[in-house]
């Protein structure tokens, strides 16, 4: 069995993650914001998920005080449908406890109703709307968030 693995995200995986994002996101973050992201940002918290040593997915949130928010989080576009995203919202869910959040936060798309269901199995309700925040398409986000305490 294939040794899955999850960790702190460093800047020798910015290029591993940037394939990721590419794949993953009509409108990709550069290697610039993930690089500011972890040097520059103190808030920020990058986590990396691994399959034998490759990076398979990331996820990225801001913890301030007690809200935290994700910020991004993908697996590669050809290993979903395997929960692995599943395993890394847990797991972002228990780092975010840990750092003393109350509540989390995020926007999704109003199309991606395939993520939105997995929120939801986390406890995350929409509680508002973000009217064209994709700049690619003007695409409404919905903002999604769970009380953790």
């Amino acid at each position: 069995m294939a040794e899955l693995m999850i960790r702190k995200m460093e800047i020798s995986d910015i290029n591993d993650v940037m394939e990721v994002e590419k794949k993953s996101f009509s409108s990709p973050w550069t290697e610039e914001i993930f690089n500011q992201e972890l040097v520059e940002n103190k808030h920020a918290h990058y986590f990396v998920m691994l399959i034998e040593k490759k990076v398979i997915g990331y996820v990225g949130l801001w913890a301030i005080l007690d809200d935290a928010q994700i910020t991004n989080i993908a697996i590669l576009p050809e290993l979903r449908g395997n929960k692995f995203g599943e395993k890394l919202f847990r797991f972002t869910i228990q780092q975010v406890l840990r750092m003393g959040a109350n509540r989390l936060s995020l926007e999704v798309r109003a199309s991606n109703t395939v993520a939105q269901h997995l929120y939801r199995k986390f406890g995350l309700v929409p509680g508002g709307i973000r009217k064209n925040y994709y700049r690619d398409n003007n695409e409404d986000a919905i903002v999604m968030w769970v009380n953790l305490s």
